[in-house]
């Protein structure tokens, strides 16, 4: 039951953590403790003869290397000091004498720093021994581990196995017998001694919380989840699931916790039973897993709840396996326990492991019977429905076969066809450790299966529903740092993405634990926690998170500042809206930049430290990256000099349309048919552009045409300068005006120019004034010069006279 390791982890976590009491602070008494402890480990090692005791031993060198580096951490802050106040003092100049004071403050100093380097030194090595120790101790184990499961032992068809146990029998019942009675004359001993206070009350407890309290919380969650206080979606079914799944555990493993403990509080445990005691609350906490996560996913009673497809019959039947695989597990640890308690013969283990793997046999092999009939009553009835299939409404009446099967049971018969052969073949042979450890670990993998495939499906359900546009966390996120619906919606898709891979990988782990010990997982997360060293600076997860915390919340408070100064602040000032979009802009990149800086400070790079990379990437970005530099530089200029601001009406070429946006790197220009032109914002620096609309540029209006020479130009110029005056667009400051350019050619060149309020209202004005005009001249009787065509025909019917 080696996979029990990760539970017992699991469990006793919180307890160490919370009878660890405050290390020495002195940190040489704390190195010559660790020294100590990793001596002992050495001498422990050479009488090492079981896997529990090495990894006993394996967890005790892993604690020797986290405190080694734990030294190292908490001694570097201290010679950082030390060297701040000996720089502090100067380098001694040649020919002078220091004051005596000084002279011994160095002297205590210098003898501060060599002890600290000392002691940093010491706890390197020891922590490299101390891992490197781990190493040996693991290969060790492993070594022991792969004996154990090739061992063989008398197979059960062997008579003289049977005659050896039944040799054996009568003295392992009395060493039984006297581990009972033992354990009895503790108890009343100690109920003699403290009464029945302590038991009673435990037992109370306990009672509490496996009946009353477990099934009213369970109600309490399918009440909640069927209310409309509970999140809509499928949040409902997994939440539910989870929900079910804990209280299942934990309230079976904390009443058999409260058992214990109160009985070990009146010393009714006697030490020979301690083992056997602790091992119950592990298997209690592992049946009850077992059973709470067939509860949740099968849910025999409530359909619509079923998180698999499955019918109701097959969900009835597998709850009832799934409980004899809960009652199996629980009895097989126990039985364990007791035979290294009670120290029985080796006939007699051999022979209870040989019974659990049968057992475990039989079990695997009803449900694999179990999951073949649903298979085959699924396809006989789909077979059917689809025989007496319409064939007006697209069937034929014809059978096709039977329906696709589910992925997750396929795979689980073949596994467990493997399986059960693998083990009958290795008890026939004799492999009973071989044959238990298979039987075990395919109920053990298909338990972690099923967990993950829970917790897969509630992360993604929750991850969805937190970070989703309708639901308050995301009107939250939406309203206070501005991103899109889209965008958060993004985010719950990402933030699923890590919850289901962290899963998988819990997942990996509780199914390799039984495989090896988690000693090397737990240091290689010990290398991590320590960080990645670049230079003087050390990378830490914690560093990482903080700082990108720190950079979300001040880039959440500059987005904030921003919309404020956009909506609220600058709309009541006089400034129009370019100046508030350049304001704006720039607002919105210096709190990028702000949000950077602080992050990277946050992540212990300074700004010295960041101008040497930016020295560093400078040529890079000079070669690499000119065109977007000189354009980024160039959109700066534009926000601050304002040669051009949205609402401008501007030429670039052959393309004039209006400016409605300026970034740093580009500039947008909605030209006539609607259309956006982006612009590069180096071109509106180097090239020649004309702003239409810049300081408030009036609109002109040129009118040119040509009269004849008997025309009355009095009477024209004053129909020109009336229809001027008339039209309500036309500017009286400056005045209109008309010219005679030239007369030539029998015709009378005339030029008139007005003005009007702005550029884009010259083209409507202008067709106004030509409507206008040629109404009055027709009516005046002013007629408009045509361009002469001549064209010369000679006639092809007149021949020339040759004698002319």
């Amino acid at each position: 039951m080696s996979w029990l390791l990760l539970f017992a982890w699991l469990g006793a976590a919180p307890i160490a953590l919370a009878q660890a009491g405050d290390p020495d602070p002195d940190p040489a008494k704390q190195l010559a403790q660790a020294e100590k402890t990793f001596r002992s480990i050495n001498d422990d090692l050479e009488d090492a003869a079981t896997t529990e005791t090495l990894k006993a031993l394996s967890d005790r060198a892993l604690a020797v290397q986290r405190d080694a580096d734990g030294l190292q951490s908490a001694l570097d802050p201290q010679l950082k000091q030390v060297d701040a106040r000996l720089s502090q003092l100067g380098e001694v100049a040649e020919g002078t004498v220091e004051p005596p004071e000084v002279s011994r403050q160095r002297k205590a100093l210098n003898q501060q720093k060599a002890d600290i380097n000392a002691q940093i030194a010491r706890a390197k090595l020891l922590s490299v021994d101390a891992r490197q120790l781990g190493e040996r101790i693991e290969k060790m184990r492993v070594t022991q581990f792969s004996e154990q499961l090739t061992r063989k032992v008398a197979s059960p068809l062997s008579p003289a196995l049977w005659r050896s146990f039944a040799k054996d029998v009568p003295g392992d019942v009395d060493r039984l017998a006297i581990l009972y009675h033992m354990g009895v004359d503790a108890a009343r001993k100690a109920i003699a001694r403290h009464g029945w206070t302590a038991p009673l009350i435990g037992l109370g407890v306990a009672l509490v919380m496996f009946f009353p309290l477990r099934l009213w919380l369970r109600a309490l969650g399918r009440r909640f989840a069927a209310s409309e206080r509970a999140p809509d979606g499928r949040l409902r079914r997994s939440g539910l699931a989870v929900w079910l799944l804990l209280v299942g555990t934990l309230l079976p493993g904390l009443a058999a916790v409260a058992l214990v403990e109160s009985l070990d509080a009146i010393g009714a445990i006697p030490p020979r039973l301690q083992s056997v005691a602790q091992t119950f609350e592990v298997a209690t906490f592992v049946a009850a897993f077992i059973a709470a996560l067939s509860a949740c996913l099968l849910v025999p009673k409530r359909p619509s709840w079923r998180l698999l497809s499955l019918d109701d019959s097959a969900a009835w039947r597998l709850r009832k396996y799934a409980w004899g695989a809960a009652g199996l597990t629980w009895l097989s640890i126990m039985l364990v326990a007791l035979d290294r308690a009670a120290r029985t013969s080796e006939v007699t283990t051999v022979a209870v492991d040989g019974l659990i793997a049968l057992t475990y046999m039989a079990l695997i092999i009803a449900i694999l019977v179990s999951l073949a009939r649903m298979h085959n009553r699924q396809a006989a009835e789909a077979a059917e429905a689809e025989a007496r299939a319409d064939p007006r409404a697209g069937g034929d009446g014809k059978v096709r076969g039977a329906p696709r099967r589910s992925g997750w049971i396929v795979l689980a018969r073949l596994a467990g066809h493997i399986a059960v052969a693998a083990a009958v073949i290795a008890t026939l042979l004799g492999y009973l450790n071989f044959a238990l450890f298979v039987a075990q670990q395919l109920v053990w993998g298909a338990v972690v299966l099923m967990a993950v495939s829970l917790l897969l499906k509630f992360a993604d359900d929750l991850a969805t529903w937190a970070l989703a546009p309708s639901s308050r966390a995301g009107q939250t996120i939406v309203l206070t740092t501005g991103l899109s619906e889209s965008r958060v919606e993004q985010a719950g898709v990402l933030l699923s993405a890590v919850l289901r891979v962290g899963v998988i990988v819990l997942g990996l782990l509780a199914l390799a634990a039984p495989f090896g010990n988690l000693n090397a997982f737990l240091g290689g997360l010990d290398s991590l926690s320590g960080g990645l060293k670049i230079g003087e600076t050390t990378l830490r997860p914690s560093s990482v998170m903080y700082a990108v915390l720190v950079f979300l919340v001040v880039w959440a408070v500059m987005q904030a500042f921003q919309r404020w100064l956009s909506d609220t602040y600058l709309p009541k000032t006089e400034l129009d809206a370019g100046a508030r979009n350049s304001i704006s802009t720039v607002t919105r990149y210096l709190g990028i930049i702000a949000a950077v800086l602080w992050g990277l400070t946050a992540l212990g790079i300074g700004f010295e430290k960041l101008a040497l990379v930016v020295s560093a990437l400078s040529v890079g970005i000079g070669f690499g990256l000119q065109a977007i530099t000189q354009n980024f530089v160039s959109g700066l200029i534009l926000l601050a000099e304002r040669p051009v601001k949205i609402g401008d009406w501007v030429k670039l070429g052959d393309q004039e349309g209006d400016i409605k946006r300026i970034s740093v790197r580009s500039t947008e220009i909605q030209v006539g048919d609607k259309s956006t032109l982006i612009v590069p914002n180096s071109e509106l620096i180097t090239k020649t552009i004309r702003n239409m609309t810049m300081g408030n540029a009036q609109g002109r209006i040129q009118i040119q045409f040509s009269v004849p020479l008997n025309t009355d130009v009095a009477a024209l110029r004053q129909i020109l300068l009336d229809a001027y005056t008339d039209h309500p667009g036309v500017l009286s400051d400056p005045a209109p005006s008309v010219f005679i350019d030239s007369i030539a050619n029998g015709q009378i060149a005339i030029n008139s120019f007005a003005y009007v309020s702005g550029p884009r209202a010259v083209y409507g004005a202008r067709s106004e004034l030509y409507f206008t005009m040629l109404q009055k001249f027709a009516a005046a009787g002013i007629a408009l010069s045509a361009p002469t065509d001549i064209h010369l025909v000679r006639d092809p019917a007149a021949t020339p006279d040759p004698d002319a």
